[in-house]
């Protein structure tokens, strides 16, 4: 049998991430699924009631891109694969997509309050765009429309009395804004029960940290 040795690097790449999303409690569980996208234009998600801290080689499922009916190959896939295809069919660019339900940002996303991106360099880049996405049941084709929706002018969803979505170009990308979102969730919650009001930076100094600041390149949106 012939190893894809890429195919085997992106699975360890996935395992990884499953063990740093529960070390550092952005997942617990077995709620959660991961994915990215490969050379083949398809992307391995994680099987159906997998447990993303002890994730094997054989835990991932091929899912096809660009095909009028889903197919896949390998164990049974996550029934969130109707918001993973979304995301990349929707956003070519982009290379994993991380779901899962860590505390502060899922009692967030099970709110009515904004997190403020202008709190620190890292909130600005990473949650620069934010979008909510009304409840739809996990793993329906209802959600993944909704998705796709709003996957256009955002790396950020979250998922009203679910959980979170986050996705980007690289997977060390998308791990990045997954644990800068639960940073500033945790701090806005903390903030207001002990009374603390937080500075925002203002408008012109967010757009020169944007723009001019030299940290990073400004991600590119359609409108």
């Amino acid at each position: 049998m012939v190893i894809d040795k890429k195919l085997l690097e992106l699975k360890k790449q996935l395992q990884e991430t499953g063990k740093f999303m529960m070390e550092y409690d952005l997942a617990w569980g077995n709620s959660g699924n991961i994915s990215a996208k490969t050379e083949n234009n398809s992307f391995l998600i994680t099987a159906s009631g997998t447990y993303l801290g002890d994730l094997d080689v054989e835990d991932f499922a091929e899912c096809s891109l660009g095909v009028s009916e889903r197919s896949s190959f390998g164990p049974n896939p996550s029934k969130e694969v109707p918001m993973h295809q979304a995301i990349y069919e929707t956003r070519p660019e982009i290379g994993a997509v991380l779901h899962a339900s860590p505390l502060y940002s899922t009692l967030i996303a099970s709110s009515q309050l904004d997190i403020p991106a202008a709190w620190f360099v890292e909130g600005m880049y990473y949650l620069e765009r934010i979008e909510r996405v009304p409840y739809a049941h996990p793993g329906s084709i209802e959600l993944g429309e909704l998705v796709r929706e709003k996957a256009k002018n955002a790396n950020i969803l979250l998922l009203e009395n679910h959980g979170v979505l986050v996705y980007d170009t690289s997977i060390k990308e998308a791990k990045m804004a997954l644990q800068t979102l639960e940073m500033a969730c945790r701090m806005l919650i903390i903030s207001r029960n002990a009374g603390i009001v937080l500075q925002e930076l203002s408008d012109n100094e967010i757009h020169s940290f944007l723009h001019d600041s030299g940290y990073k390149p400004r991600r590119k949106w359609e409108n």
